[in-house]
């Protein structure tokens, strides 16, 4: 038997071009967004506005550039809840009297905004006064829920009392108990 000859280039072109008319094209297809739904495209004020300069090898990574007006501050993050607890070893210090009470103030028989206006007045009055742990009566409330009693730690986490409170538990039983809060100051600077 004898060998078939190999074929030619001539073959190899027919043969290619009988395949090549039973393929398709296909159509392009774009490459795939990595972050396609959280992507933000910031509207530019105009190309003019932006100085031209040469293109960094970041460049393929940050492609938008945003006119500084367009930058806004983020927000402060609004305090949640009350003050922070006291800390344990000096609730316990103001228990025992270690670390004394600087001042009381007993806000019976006040309604909601002379409650929070004296309240105010007393906090600023004894941090300057160099006071590192207060005592402000609330009142239990005629059920257990008092009004002064639930706000007072909402009115302590106020932006311009936050400043000087370092923390606020309740008081011990002989100081008042569930009716009384110490209020915790930090130090003068």
């Amino acid at each position: 038997m004898a060998k078939k000859p190999p074929p030619g280039p001539e073959d190899d072109k027919r043969l290619w071009r009988l395949v090549a008319s039973t393929v398709t094209p296909r159509a392009p297809v774009k490459p795939e967004k990595m972050r396609s739904k959280a992507r933000i495209r910031p509207s530019l004020k105009s190309d003019a506005a932006l100085p031209a300069e040469p293109p960094t090898r970041l460049a393929s990574i940050a492609p938008l550039r945003l006119h500084p007006e367009d930058l806004k501050p983020a927000a402060p993050k609004p305090l949640k809840g009350p003050a922070g607890h006291i800390e344990p070893n000096r609730k316990l210090r103001i228990v025992k009297e270690r670390d004394p009470i600087g001042a009381r103030l007993d806000m019976h028989g006040l309604d909601q905004d002379q409650a929070r206006a004296t309240l105010e007045a007393f906090i600023r009055r004894s941090f300057s006064q160099g006071h590192r742990a207060v005592l402000v009566i609330t009142g239990k409330g005629k059920i257990g829920q008092g009004v002064l009693r639930s706000r007072t730690p909402e009115w302590l986490t106020d932006p311009s009392l936050r400043e000087m409170v370092a923390g606020v538990s309740t008081a011990d039983r002989r100081h008042g108990g569930e009716g009384a809060l110490y209020v915790a100051l930090k130090r003068r600077v």
